[in-house]
């Protein structure tokens, strides 16, 4: 192989690498919200949150389940003097001579063997129970919003993306031709067929489409990189989006009515289960002025060095503690457990209207967005005709340069108008699902 050849070939290969590294990623707007929903540390910290309630539900439980303690000591004693009762009423008596002697101890061995089973405690271990699973649910729910949220962020990007893109794509060709305008004015300037001020017109024109054209890549690089950032991609990776990202039979899921939408609100739910765990705080707080109830056993072996040794010393019975100051101390707090649990019910209250507010102007911002795209549609077809006319009319001497520029911008605009509305379509359909409370439902239901 001739030298020639193998530069030939280290070109081609470069020039095949180079095309992949420029390939965009084809990724469906389900995809990428399934990979949102699995992949992003907003999920994951919505997860890590559920389980952290779960294990806290876990071991609120384990307080109804008796309590075992086993201890044992072992004491080291320096010569300790040890005087019992029998050895003093021994030496008393006349001739015992070895009563005054002492025992050597040096040692102190004592096992020990608790068993405490709660009985009655004011009903707060129930209660308890009680309040660490609704806390659990309002998590679960509160997680299931985030998730809500977190699909609704990945739409808004492929809408601000798609938009960013097509803008890219229009005026990258509408600088081809306003730039080709120029060179043919600036020929026809030289020629003495223009006249200077149109030429800078038509100059000044091409600057500002390629300002905007500048500003539109921009915006796409940041969406982009916004966009697989909340993803976890590559940081190489470039998305393209397009009218067929979007899966058509998404279209089909209906959104629910005001009172199905009601149920369906995970920020609803989670306020209805915090409600719930306010209101068994306030029953673990009035239990309080309840006395505590334990049945209690034990076992104890005790060898005290060379004085005493006991075995199998067994004890049972029943425990009652009662604290008389919860009479007067307590009132405090439950009176802000139930202040607690008032002010979430002014919350729900509060929530319930925005919820309606939303579902509304969710609902008139999609029939809005429906009749902005027929409307833009047929925007688009008027400014081509209309700009195909002016133009015969300028090649023709009847209209001057301000109106055929002016008509190549009304074009522009009705087609990037059209673009936006396409997305804003999509957009405000999700934005409807979502205050709706289905919008993670809709996408499970295309997985299925």
């Amino acid at each position: 192989m001739t030298s020639k050849s193998i530069l030939l070939f280290a070109l081609s290969v470069l020039g095949i690498i180079s095309a992949k590294a420029q390939e965009k990623t084809v990724l469906s707007l389900n995809d990428a919200v399934q990979i949102a929903l699995s992949k992003s540390d907003e999920s994951k910290l919505a997860d890590s949150k559920v389980n952290t309630k779960s294990f806290e539900l876990q071991s609120t439980k384990m307080k109804q389940y008796p309590d075992l303690k086993i201890s044992g000591q072992y004491y080291r004693l320096t010569n300790a003097d040890v005087n019992l009762k029998s050895t003093q009423e021994a030496s008393s008596t006349p001739g015992n001579a070895s009563a005054n002697t002492s025992p050597k101890v040096n040692q102190l061995i004592l096992g020990q063997a608790n068993l405490g089973i709660p009985l009655f405690s004011g009903f707060k271990i129930k209660n308890s129970i009680a309040l660490s699973d609704n806390i659990y649910k309002a998590e679960m729910a509160n997680a299931s919003y985030t998730k809500e949220n977190l699909a609704l962020r990945v739409i808004e990007y492929y809408a601000s993306l798609y938009k960013a893109q097509k803008s890219v794509e229009l005026l990258d060709e509408n600088l081809i031709s306003s730039n080709q305008r120029v060179k043919d004015f600036l020929a026809m300037e030289e020629n003495g067929l223009l006249a200077r001020n149109d030429l800078l017109k038509a100059q000044l024109q091409s600057s500002q489409i390629e300002l905007s054209l500048a500003e539109a890549k921009k915006n796409v690089k940041l969406l982009n990189f916004n966009l697989i950032t909340l993803l976890k991609l590559d940081s190489s990776t470039e998305i393209e989006v397009s009218p067929e990202n979007v899966d058509a039979n998404l279209f089909n899921f209906k959104p629910s009515s005001e009172n199905e939408a009601m149920q369906n609100r995970k920020d609803l739910e989670a306020i209805h289960f915090q409600e719930k765990a306010l209101e068994a705080g306030v029953k673990v707080a009035k239990g309080d002025y309840y006395p505590s109830v334990n049945l209690v056993a034990g076992y104890t072996t005790l060898d005290l060095q060379n004085v005493v040794r006991v075995e199998n010393a067994m004890n049972f019975g029943v425990g009652v503690s009662y604290d008389l100051s919860s009479i007067f101390k307590n009132g405090k707090q439950v009176k802000a457990a139930k202040s607690r649990l008032e002010e979430t019910h002014f919350q729900e209250a509060a929530l319930t209207d925005q919820i309606k507010s939303q579902i509304v102007e969710a609902q008139e911002n999609y029939t809005l967005a429906q009749k902005q795209d027929e409307l833009y549609k047929q925007s688009v077809l008027q400014t081509i005709e209309n700009y195909r006319i002016v133009k015969d009319k300028y090649d023709n001497g009847l209209v001057d340069t301000n109106d055929l520029l002016e008509a190549n911008v009304q074009d522009l605009t009705a087609k990037i108008n059209q673009a936006y509305a396409k997305a804003n379509v999509v957009l405000k359909y999700y934005e409807l699902l979502n205050a709706n409370g289905q919008l993670t439902q809709s996408f499970n239901s295309i997985n299925k």
